[in-house]
């Protein structure tokens, strides 16, 4: 009987989850003449004199008699556009080989294109391993070349950010705060090529963003609107607006006169909503839609822990408003 501990095999399996390694594929020709191959991530050095490294391969892997008997196996580190390679060799059952550039190595092993490393070795050792054998390579040959890792953490694939000096990150263009910068500035120039073929300026984009999250503010409100965002808004461009149609300002019960859209405004506003909303699907187009709601969640979750105080455009009765609009466009 075995003295083993017992685990709950899930919980074991995303604990050791969170230990990120990269991602292989090892590939042997067997005794029958076949090519066999398959995805792993449980490669390994062991010596540098003499040259050796490991793998694990499972008792209950189709081509475990393969490997084992083989006297020659290559390991193949993929980059990180080799994501769809390390899927089609994950799968069992089917001709991984089909299709691809091959060429041959020691053994007659096939050996894959464009990987970040490539290692051909000799089958030097086996050891028992519980339900996985481990087998030893010695290294014969190598080659390899710049390119960013494909990383395996917590199970799925992810990408390696390179960690910048703290006295030199603000200058890097990885900085979080130049990346959200660039994406707002992109999604908006979208934006801005519709409007311009309706005669629009600049000037009128940011007045007409602002005034969509909300109208009824005073003139002064929306100067210091414009100042938050480093534009500056003219008496003689409200003005304009009024002259327009678009605008209209009304006497409040505070005595204040408050800036509304007219009804000719309100279309003005919804053509905005509707260019927005085009540019956010087109800039969104290379995210599928899990992608898309962990970006939405994870800004969210940036927002959150930065803090809950809002400028005035963004309190919450402005953003129902913003959203009553929005439900008119989509409706």
């Amino acid at each position: 009987m075995s003295n083993a501990p017992e685990f709950n095999a899930k919980q074991l399996r995303t604990a050791l989850g969170t230990f990120s390694t990269g991602v292989t594929i090892i590939t042997t020709r067997g005794e029958d003449g076949l090519d066999y191959g398959l995805t792993a991530n449980s490669f390994n050095s062991v010596s540098m004199d003499p040259p050796l490294v490991l793998w694990s391969l499972s008792h209950n892997a189709l081509s475990a008699p393969a490997f084992i008997s083989s006297d020659h196996f290559a390991v193949h580190v993929l980059a990180a556009d080799q994501t769809s390679l390390s899927n089609r060799f994950a799968k069992s059952g089917s001709d991984k080989f089909a299709g691809l550039s091959l060429t041959r190595g020691k053994g007659e092993v096939p050996l894959l294109q464009d990987c970040s490393a490539r290692f051909e070795c000799r089958a030097v050792h086996q050891y028992e391993g519980g339900d996985h054998v481990i087998l030893v390579g010695e290294v014969l040959s190598f080659e390899h070349r710049v390119a960013a890792p494909l990383v395996f953490h917590s199970g799925g694939y992810r990408q390696l950010q390179q960690q910048a000096d703290h006295a030199d990150s603000a200058s890097q263009n990885d900085w979080l705060g130049f990346l959200f910068g660039r994406a707002y500035y992109q999604i908006q120039l979208l934006i801005r090529q519709q409007l311009v073929r309706q005669d629009l300026q600049d000037e009128d984009y940011e007045l007409l963003a602002i005034l969509s999250l909300g109208d009824g503010r005073t003139a002064e409100e929306l100067y210091q609107l414009h100042g938050f965002i480093g534009k500056q808004l003219t008496p003689e461009h409200l003005d304009e607006w009024v002259t327009k149609g678009f605008l209209e300002f009304r006497r409040e019960h505070d005595g204040l006169d408050r800036a509304y859209f007219t009804p000719e405004g309100q279309c003005l506003a919804k053509q905005w909503l509707n260019s927005a909303r085009s540019a956010e699907i087109q800039g969104l187009e290379c995210l599928d839609l899990t992608e898309t709601l962990e970006l939405r969640r994870l800004i969210g979750k940036v927002i959150q822990h930065t803090g809950a105080d809002l400028p005035a455009h963004w309190q919450k009765e402005r953003i129902w408003k913003a959203n009553n609009l929005w439900q008119q466009v989509v409706n």
